[in-house]
């Protein structure tokens, strides 16, 4: 795509992030509906590979994780077509915007792509609840924000798979956000802003749930009213104790 088309695009979703659902409760999260142009938007869920490709890494604890995730170490690593969304989505024009709407200054979007990338969850997939990674070992920077784009046409309710929002210990779903086709949504990532999707899909075969996540960080750390933990760790999760996978509260780093 041009460099000229690109930069179109960037500063119409800017817009539209201006103007989407916005909600503090009971974390700051925010829903665009038709983010993308559908021309784009299509491509990305075509270009997304087979799962029988190299790119993946199959998450398969049956107690709080069945998903895959693609394994970018850099933006080389990136299919055709959705090298331009995630661009156009790390661009200096989206940061602005998103800092701007959030109240977050100085986001810095993550050039290793450490857990961003693509995610697939077939039927029966789960992710259970929980607070997310809080650390960026390549750079030393702070997590802060959450961005994902769904890609999944003619999605139905009954199927499952709704982005769950949780009050700020876990304990209870406040709101489900449906994983619709070319629907962003973005959050504040701290330590009480649990979320996730605990209940197996029942999608119907031939059918699973696509979306592209990116993550976005800065150098000063998370305001005080937001640190549960305040060393480095991993995702914590619910049906873990609020521990990581491996039990544990805290982790290496380097």
């Amino acid at each position: 795509m041009s460099q000229e088309k690109l930069r179109w695009i960037a500063e119409d979703c800017a817009k539209k992030i201006v103007g989407g659902e916005f909600s503090a409760t009971p974390y700051k999260h925010l829903v665009v509906d038709n983010f993308l142009p559908e021309d784009l938007a299509y491509k990305c869920m075509e270009s997304f590979p087979g799962l029988n490709e190299s790119a993946w890494e199959h998450e398969t604890d049956a107690e709080i994780e069945i998903k895959s995730r693609t394994m970018w170490k850099s933006e080389f690593d990136i299919p055709e077509n959705i090298i331009d969304a995630v661009r156009m989505l790390n661009s200096s024009i989206i940061l602005k915007a998103l800092s701007d709407r959030f109240d977050i200054p100085k986001l810095i979007a993550d050039s290793y792509f450490t857990g961003g990338g693509l995610n697939i969850t077939q039927t029966g997939g789960l992710l259970d609840v929980h607070v997310d990674g809080n650390y960026h070992d390549a750079t030393g920077l702070n997590r802060r924000m959450n961005a994902l784009i769904y890609l999944n046409p003619g999605w139905e309710d009954s199927w499952g798979g709704e982005f769950g929002i949780y009050n700020t210990d876990g304990s209870e779903l406040v709101k489900k956000v449906s994983p619709i086709f070319n629907r962003l949504v973005v959050f504040d990532s701290h330590d009480h802003s649990y979320h996730g999707l605990p209940d197996p899909l029942s999608f119907p075969d031939g059918k699973d749930r696509k979306s592209i996540i990116l993550y976005y960080y800065t150098k000063e750390k998370r305001p005080s009213s937001q640190i549960t933990v305040d060393k480095p760790h991993s995702a914590l999760w619910v049906k873990k104790e609020l521990k990581d996978k491996r039990g544990n509260l805290h982790r290496k780093f380097t």
